[in-house]
């Protein structure tokens, strides 16, 4: 298994993203190699200053990167020897089996569409993410960003891309699907979620349980929670920012302390055919860890495979 890692994404890559790919290194059984691209001089003293043998990954080496700020789509095709269009170049080859970046979340969005393409079926892919409950665990929110306006056929697909997600890789038994909306009833919402609310009930891809409010977000009541991706984006920018407010008052509380993205890596975008994911462009090396460690599972557990049946 090869997982590829962008080295040069995130505001403190190189050296974040080595130490936290020293990180998951120390963790992955050994027939787990890290496919690391980016700027291989820039990685080796860093390694060697960790005591690590540079020869414990596999490198593509470029020092190419698509910034922060340049606009996805040109960037992906004027910059092929970036590391991230490098990075899906191998995905789709076949050399890599996941691919995972802290940068450009544009470039990683358009990357997988143009290589390894959306899996048949699957109308748009969408950015899962990961939301905590008051109790105990956490939910799943999608989208969060990739889709900002949406048709009920989206919604609908994005319940199943979520459930399946749930259910496989962190293990939710028959995860319950709830659509995002100002008020229980069914009635209730913009046209939007009116015509998608219909089209959840009616199916039998996954266990729907109706409209939620946004005072349900963290409590105990769905999985998975649908909605489009400006919601979605809103929705977690908002809940990121508590966890900031009570690291600045020095307020300390268990749960805001799983508001922390590092515990979670990164999003996956789900419904193309690999395993992709996109860090928070602060990430830690704890992050980075855990985003490789989440493509090693999603992998193992033959998520492409199970959506692609679940969309035939």
């Amino acid at each position: 298994m090869n997982i590829g890692l962008d080295i040069m994404g995130g505001d403190y890559a190189p050296k974040a993203t080595v130490l936290g790919a020293i990180a998951a290194l120390k963790i992955l059984p050994s027939d787990q190699t890290i496919v690391l691209f980016g700027d291989k001089e820039a990685a080796i003293p860093i390694l060697e200053e960790q005591g690590i043998n540079p020869d414990s990954f596999d490198y593509v080496h470029t020092t190419e990167v698509i910034g922060m700020g340049e606009h996805a789509t040109k960037a992906v095709f004027q910059k092929p020897n970036s590391s991230i269009s490098l990075g899906f170049q191998y995905l789709k080859d076949g050399r890599i089996d996941a691919f995972c970046s802290a940068g450009n979340t544009g470039a990683m969005l358009v990357g997988a569409m143009f290589s390894v393409k959306t899996i048949p079926g699957v109308i748009r892919p969408a950015i899962a993410s990961n939301i905590p409950k008051t109790e105990i665990g956490f939910g799943i929110l999608l989208d969060v960003g990739a889709n900002a306006d949406c048709k009920p056929e989206l919604l609908l697909q994005f319940g199943l891309l979520g459930s399946l997600y749930a259910e496989h890789i962190y293990k939710m038994p028959n995860p319950r699907v709830g659509l995002m909306n100002l008020g229980e009833e069914e009635e209730k919402g913009n046209m939007l979620t009116q015509a998608t609310f219909p089209l959840m009930r009616e199916s039998n891809l996954f266990n729907f349980i109706g409209n939620i409010e946004g005072r349900d977000l963290f409590n105990d009541k769905a999985d998975v929670i649908v909605c489009d991706g400006f919601t979605g984006n809103v929705t977690l920018k908002m809940a990121e920012t508590f966890y900031s407010l009570t690291l600045q008052n020095g307020f300390k509380n268990e749960f805001f302390d799983r508001f922390n993205y590092e515990q979670y890596g990164g999003s996956p975008i789900l419904g193309v055919n690999a395993p992709v994911l996109i860090g928070h462009g602060i990430s830690s090396p704890e992050a980075i860890k855990n985003m490789v460690l989440l493509c090693s599972k999603m992998i193992e557990a033959k998520l492409i495979d199970r959506i692609t049946e679940a969309f035939k």
